[in-house]
């Protein structure tokens, strides 16, 4: 079928309907049906001049999913080429720094000075005993072989959870930790989308994997004493979310790479 808009339509499809309307034989009197149709014709009329104005020539059921999915990976290059370009850049300032601080003194003792907190900031990597705690959503299955007749929001990981592991490893005296191995320090913040994980502009799917370096036991056992841990283990038995312990011998937590750079900071009070 052909659609088609303007003037010349609607004329039309009123003409039918008007010549619908008028009775074929003077003194005979008209059915229901004689009202009905022309009715139905003139909001047929409207419904396809409204669809073909609406299609603008296109297809109004076209699945604009592979346009999404080309969309989201030419996104995902520009970040890439943004990346090389930026490590480009520092590793161009780094060698010019590295240059002036063999013949100005005052470059050379702030590099110093700059050198003597990278490891604390978490600007280098480190290596060391430690412990691996990975979350992960429950399996898709029926609502009739889980109990207690769980909602979808039940069945994945939230971002509580994760910040909970987060907060309970530094209290067991994490020295260093990463979150899908991207280092976390000071200024990084955990956020969920949906079921995924978004951290320093990147997005990860579960199952999410926390590594702390430190004393192996302490973890555990900052893990076990901590509320927000103990929930999700509790949501683990009850809906079969994942949640593993792996102690680590050696593991090594690589060095932030990210942008330094701060918004806004503050001078805590005494």
């Amino acid at each position: 079928m052909e659609y088609t808009s303007g003037a010349s339509s609607w004329r039309e499809v009123l003409h039918r309907a008007l010549a619908g309307l008028v009775p074929r034989r003077l003194g005979r009197a008209r059915s229901g049906w004689s009202i009905v149709v022309p009715l139905i014709a003139i909001a047929a009329g409207l419904l396809f001049t409204t669809s073909a104005t609406t299609a603008n020539g296109t297809s109004l059921r076209e699945d604009r999913r592979p346009q999404l999915a080309q969309l989201i990976e030419d996104r995902r290059e520009r970040v890439e080429q943004s990346d090389k370009r930026r490590a480009a850049l520092l590793a161009d300032v780094e060698a010019q720094t590295e240059a002036l601080a063999g013949s100005d003194a005052p470059i050379a003792e702030q590099r110093k000075r700059a050198d003597a907190s990278r490891e604390a900031a978490g600007f280098t990597a480190l290596r060391g005993p430690g412990l691996t705690v990975e979350l992960d959503d429950a399996p898709r299955l029926g609502d009739t072989n889980r109990p207690g007749n769980p909602s979808n929001d039940d069945l994945v990981v939230h971002q509580s959870d994760v910040q909970a592991v987060v907060n309970a490893l530094w209290a067991g005296g994490a020295e260093a930790m990463s979150i899908m191995d991207v280092r976390v320090i000071s200024t990084s913040a955990v956020r969920c989308v949906g079921n995924t994980l978004l951290l320093h502009g990147r997005v990860y799917s579960p199952p999410f994997k926390i590594t702390a370096i430190g004393d192996p036991a302490e973890l555990r056992a900052a893990l076990s004493a901590s509320d927000g841990v103990r929930l999700f283990r509790d949501a683990v038995e009850h809906y079969g979310l994942g949640y593993r312990e792996t102690v680590e011998g050696s593991v090594t937590v690589p060095a932030y790479d990210g942008s330094s750079t701060l918004n806004s900071a503050e001078v805590p009070h005494e």
